[in-house]
């Protein structure tokens, strides 16, 4: 990174993916979800509290040489519903997916109720549905409780 006279300059990447448009302060919560921490090899560019237009202060994550997948996706998507995912291929987008919050959640998160099937069952698999998309708010399909966007936070930074 080299400093310019109004900002920060983050070199760009040949291949691999830039996550904008996260909320301040939440870019180390992409990088858990993606597992990255730090020695897999991969170049890895993380810039938190910019200006932004658009949500007043963001954060960037940009990793080379990697694509995220759809799970990961859908997870960032519950704790940065804003952000913005592009495929970088030979220095230029290829593809840009904005995120949408899911209709329906299966098997990535937990049902913070201790008495719930989903929790007390080996074969038991979690299954939420967006009651909410502002604020996020998603409901237990088994017992009805309910998830916020601060509750799906925590249990990704646990």
């Amino acid at each position: 990174m080299s400093k310019m006279e109004n900002g920060l300059i983050v070199t760009k990447i040949k291949d691999g993916t830039v996550i904008d448009h996260i909320p301040a302060g939440r870019a180390l919560a992409v990088l858990k979800i993606l597992g990255i921490k730090g020695n897999e090899g991969n170049r890895v560019a993380l810039v938190m509290n910019v200006d932004s237009h658009r949500i007043g202060k963001k954060d960037i994550v940009k990793i080379e040489e990697r694509v995220i997948n759809n799970v990961e996706s859908e997870l960032i998507t519950l704790i940065a519903p804003n952000a913005t995912i592009n495929i970088i291929r030979n220095y230029e987008v290829a593809e840009k997916r904005k995120l949408r919050i899911p209709d329906i959640v299966v098997g990535i998160l937990k049902c913070q109720n201790p008495l719930c099937i989903t929790n007390n069952d080996p074969e038991g698999i979690s299954k939420f549905s967006s009651v909410s998309k502002v604020p996020i708010v998603l409901k237990c399909d088994y017992c009805d409780t309910e998830l916020t966007e601060d509750d799906v936070l925590r249990q990704i930074l646990s």
